[in-house]
């Protein structure tokens, strides 16, 4: 079984955690990382591409000239996709790319993310995050003493305003409570800090 320290908003170890083992210290499936994140993205796409076919590019729908005499291939339109300016066959339409992927397999991703950011020493868990402020200039002091680095993800299920205020303008920080985190949220931030209550909402509710 795991075991953390927990720091305080000074990066000031104040105690030590348990993790479960089944959540933190699971092994490591890059198929299942690499599938719940393909999952999240095709979820995010737009799907707004779109081309126009004969019947909605401009142009006159006069037959250029008649069928037969000229020496020259038929031809009834302007519009057609053989010529220049014409209609796109087989183009792209508006579509929905998100996908279900079994629940299983996306808890499983989870515990793979999870136990890598602990093997990897890039997860700290924080008692409580207490900011003085809402303040920006609060919130990057805080992030720098426990030296979060460039990209963090910030896990707090509690209602703290001071932390979303302090934090919200910040490039590279991302603050979520415990439904919301994603493989993808953990394996797109270098570094990942997680309140004590939320270390073990984690550990409760992914054990197997």
């Amino acid at each position: 079984m795991p075991t953390v320290d927990v720091v305080d908003i000074n990066n000031a170890k104040v105690g030590e955690l348990e993790l479960a083992d089944e959540v933190f210290g699971a092994e490591v499936n890059d198929a299942l990382l690499y599938e719940a994140v393909r999952h999240y993205q095709a979820g995010k796409r737009a799907g707004t591409h779109k081309t126009k076919v004969r019947a909605e590019v401009a142009g006159s729908g006069k037959k250029l000239w008649k069928q037969k005499g000229t020496g020259r291939a038929r031809m009834g339109s302007v519009r057609s996709p053989l010529w220049r300016h014409g209609g796109t066959v087989h183009g792209p339409v508006p579509r929905d790319y998100s996908y279900k992927l079994p629940k299983k397999m996306l808890l499983g991703a989870l515990r793979s993310a999870l136990s890598a950011k602990v093997r990897d020493g890039e997860l700290k868990v924080v008692n409580e995050f207490n900011l003085a402020d809402h303040k920006t200039k609060s919130a990057v002091n805080a992030l720098v003493g426990l030296e979060a680095g460039r990209t963090v993800l910030v896990v707090d299920n509690s209602e703290n305003r001071n932390l979303a205020l302090g934090i919200r303008n910040l490039d590279g920080v991302t603050l979520l409570p415990t439904r919301e985190v994603n493989p993808y949220h953990l394996l797109g931030h270098r570094s990942v800090l997680i309140s004590e209550a939320a270390a073990r909402k984690f550990s409760e509710a992914l054990a197997k």
